[in-house]
């Protein structure tokens, strides 16, 4: 007997706090998905209710360097498209078009038109004529070209809401406007109830959508969420003459003048202004007003701010330059808008561990809204998005990035970074230094180039290691870009790794100790290798998810019978075996308290064996293997691992014997050459072995086999995801090495592959190789064989590379196993 619409099974009851543009569209993506109990509510009026939505002026761009966010904007797009309200669309492709003023823009829009390309986004460079045609407006003395996205255009944030309400309604959601939320309910850890000043909602998931009250709705939970509010002006111009007789809402590309922090769009006979060119104007949260109060202070809503005059006259003089109608003319209304920055840019995604059944679904703009909603929907009801999130997800941040300081200082610069060009390398220049390992000091002695990473300040190269470049013979030049953030340096430290010893401070790397009765039973149903090894042996192995997608890659030693330390990568590792844990497994992060050195190269032993008793040669300590020794006065973990292809170890101690450990190392070294060699050589290293950076290389979309890693994967044990993997289709991609034809040629990462004159992958890590002459990229292309010709597009040229075969470096593992 087949369900009626009253009996059949309507899921878990969801509370979702906002019913701006996320909250709309979460409610849409979860009643389709068949979860219908779904209650939103919202302390403005339905369906305005006056947080960022209201005021979005809608311009969506889809093309960015990351990945995750293009296909977010991608599917909104495909989304917004397909809705209408009273009869009108909710997304107007009008297209999208970039300018540049400087030969430095328009080189970042030949890079941009790569990330489209890479992501599947239609784009081109267009000419300053083109530009002049698809604005007449624009002086286009100034305009070197363009970057012209037809598919680009306006998302109506309001209809767009209203549409995907009316679609969650009947399927069964409930709207409830004027409803102020108070609390948050627990029990046991886990969510119950919203509290509001109308009434108690019982929940089984609570989702925070509420936008910049996103942490007064997290401080009730009991989570912090690290997000700072902004505002930002936009103004409208009066009716222009050369507008008249318009009757469409807009019928040219939304614009973006970049180098001077502007965007501009139609709306019919005026022009819209946004400018991120101004300071940036902080906003507390928790002072924020309620729609009413802000209606009483003469706002017209929480969202929207006065108008700062003072702010906004350089910008105006910026667009009077570029549009000679608005010389004679003045601004007619402005506002300054709040909406959410998080110290990265991100969005912030995810359930809490702290509180089960809690969701984050916050700093999200218009741009990404419904990509943003579909994967949080994916998320809670078949317990994974269908695309890689970890850029947004709300475990990334550090403690130490979790303060409101550090919040409020970074969103600020988020900012003010909207609009710049960044390199993929460039640090963030404050709070710095945050992070430091014990290293730090003899590293700055040495002249240590430092660049960040999760609040760490990690040695690219060191200027000490200057006059060691002389003997390398010429290196080929590189082109501007790839200079950056480089030194030829970092060539004179992968050499002498290769043929003497290097130090390298692994410290930043995130270590976890596993503990308790059960501890290797459970690891080894986490993992996909075997961990039922004795005591000093350590594991290469992968933690999937249920389909078969790669969390995290992860090097497990057991150190006792019940204790293991495990090498990880981000704060996701340790939530996921902590959600997993059972009772009377123990684990926690003992990074901060806990630093790393690794010691490599073929000179590796005869600097550390006379430092102890215990016998590091090839027989007496094997490859993969480790040993609780001292070295000098220094009790040490040491591990037979290598990230860079050469004979050595990764030694741990605790933080506070740290300095002792370096300065040991150092001294006994000196005999033999010992440098200190940055992340720069590493990578270097590292690629030419062919060693994948998770988040990087690969991610949850990628199965092991697919990605080269299917070595660490025992299919005769039981593991999460074996299930996937046993039913999974022969791999359509792989990740695939490449070697650059040119031995001049740089890419960096992130660029389209062309097979065939047709785009049919991206570059996940680039580095030059300076063993081999050639620089070394992956890319995840289809299956293709070795010697196939490829083209990597770098600033709009084709540079030719070659599929080769892995590894590149030392295939028979001679230099490791030695």
């Amino acid at each position: 007997m087949s369900s009626t619409p009253e009996t059949r099974p309507r899921g878990p009851q969801v509370v979702i706090i906002g019913a701006g543009i996320v909250g709309c569209s979460l409610a849409d993506e979860l009643t389709a998905r068949g979860w219908t109990d779904v209650t939103v509510l919202e302390q403005g009026p339905l369906p305005a209710p006056g947080g960022s939505t209201s005021h979005a002026p809608g311009l969506v761009f889809q093309t960015g360097p990351s990945r995750m966010l293009t296909s977010f904007a991608r599917y909104t797009v495909e989304k917004f498209n397909s809705l209408e309200a009273d009869g009108v669309p909710c997304f107007d492709p009008v297209g999208g078009l970039e300018l540049a003023t400087t030969p430095e823009r328009l080189a970042d829009l030949h890079r941009k038109a790569g990330y489209a390309a890479s992501w599947g986004v239609r784009g081109e460079i267009v000419s300053t004529a083109r530009c002049k045609e698809l604005w007449p407006l624009i002086d286009e003395s100034i305009v070197l070209g363009g970057f012209h996205t037809p598919d680009d255009g306006l998302a109506r944030a309001l209809l767009a809401a209203r549409a995907q309400m009316e679609r969650a309604s009947s399927r069964g959601a409930v709207f409830l406007d004027r409803h102020t939320v108070t609390g948050i309910e627990r029990h046991e850890g886990r969510v119950t109830a919203v509290v509001t000043d109308r009434g108690t909602f019982p929940a089984h998931h609570v989702v925070s959508a509420a936008g910049f009250w996103g942490p007064v709705i997290g401080r009730m939970a009991g989570i912090d969420v690290p997000l700072q509010p902004l505002a930002h002006q936009y103004a409208k111009t009066p009716k222009l003459p050369e507008l008249a007789g318009a009757t469409a809402e807009a019928s040219k590309p939304i614009l973006r003048f970049q180098d001077r922090d502007l965007y501009f769009r139609e709306h019919t006979d005026r022009i819209g202004i946004g400018s991120y060119a101004h300071r940036p104007l902080t906003v507390d949260p928790f002072a924020i007003p309620a729609y009413d109060e802000a209606r009483a202070n003469d706002m017209e809503m929480p969202s929207s701010y006065p108008f700062t005059e003072e702010d906004w006259a350089p910008s105006w003089e910026d667009c009077r330059r570029l549009f000679p109608a608005l010389r004679d003319t003045e601004i007619e209304e402005g506002f300054n808008g709040v909406f959410s920055f998080t110290p990265d840019g991100m969005p912030v995604l995810g359930e809490s561990r702290a509180l089960r059944g809690f969701w984050l679904a916050e700093a999200v703009w218009v741009t990404h809204s419904a990509g943003v909603a579909k994967a949080v929907a994916e998320w809670m009801v078949d317990g994974r998005p269908s695309i890689d999130v970890h850029e947004a997800d709300l475990t990334r941040f550090e403690d130490a990035q979790r303060s409101p300081s550090y919040v409020r200082e970074r969103g600020a610069q988020q900012f003010v970074e909207v609009y710049d060009i960044l390199h993929p390398l460039q640090p963030m220049e404050r709070p710095r230094p945050l992070r430091v390992s014990p290293f730090h000091a003899r590293q700055q002695a040495l002249g240590a180039r430092f660049l960040e990473g999760g609040g760490w300040e990690r040695p690219h190269w060191y200027e000490a290691n200057a006059p060691l470049v002389d003997a390398l013979g010429p290196l080929p030049e590189r082109d501007a870009w790839s200079a950056r953030y480089w030194s030829p340096i970092a060539a004179a430290e992968a050499r002498a790794t290769r043929e003497k010893v290097a130090l390298y401070d692994m410290t930043p790397l995130r270590r976890l100790e596993v503990s308790g009765p059960g501890a290797l039973d459970f690891l080894h149903r986490m993992t996909t290798n075997n961990l039922r090894k004795k005591p000093g042996a350590v594991t290469y192995t992968l933690l999937l998810d249920h389909t078969g997608g790669i969390r995290s890659d992860l090097t497990v030693a057991r150190l006792g019978p019940d204790r293991f330390q495990v090498g990880a990568n981000s704060p996701a590792d340790l939530d996921w075996l902590c959600r997993h844990a059972p009772d009377g497994v123990h684990i926690r992060d003992i990074t901060s308290g806990t630093c790393c050195i690794g010691v490599w190269g073929p000179l590796a032993r005869d600097l550390v064996q006379p430092l102890t008793r215990d016998d590091f040669s090839h027989e007496g300590f094997g490859y993969f293997r480790a040993k609780e020794t001292y070295l000098g006065h220094v009790p040490v973990t040491a591990m037979r691992l290598s990230y860079v292809g050469e004979l050595g170890w990764e030694l741990y101690t605790t933080a506070d014997l740290g300095l002792r450990l370096w300065d040991t190392l150092w001294e006994a070294g000196r005999e033999h050459g010992v440098i200190a060699a940055g992340r720069s050589a590493f990578s270097s290293l590292r690629l030419e072995k062919g060693y994948r950076a998770w988040g990087t290389d690969m991610t949850d979309e990628h199965d092991p086999f697919e990605a080269g890693v299917g070595f660490a994967v025992r299919m005769d044990k039981e593991f999460v995801g074996r299930e996937a993997l046993d039913a999974a289709a022969p791999p359509t991609r792989r990740l695939t090495p490449l070697l650059l034809d040119d031995p001049a040629a740089n890419v960096l990462g992130k660029e389209p592959v062309y097979v065939d004159g047709v785009p049919s992958g991206y570059v996940t890590s680039a580095s030059y190789g300076y063993t081999l002459g050639r620089c070394v990229a992956y890319a995840w292309l289809p299956p293709l064989a070795t010697g196939t010709g490829v083209h990597i597009e770098y600033f709009g040229e084709k540079v030719p590379a070659t599929v080769a075969e892995e590894p590149l470096f030392d295939p028979k593992m001679t230099r490791i196993r030695r």
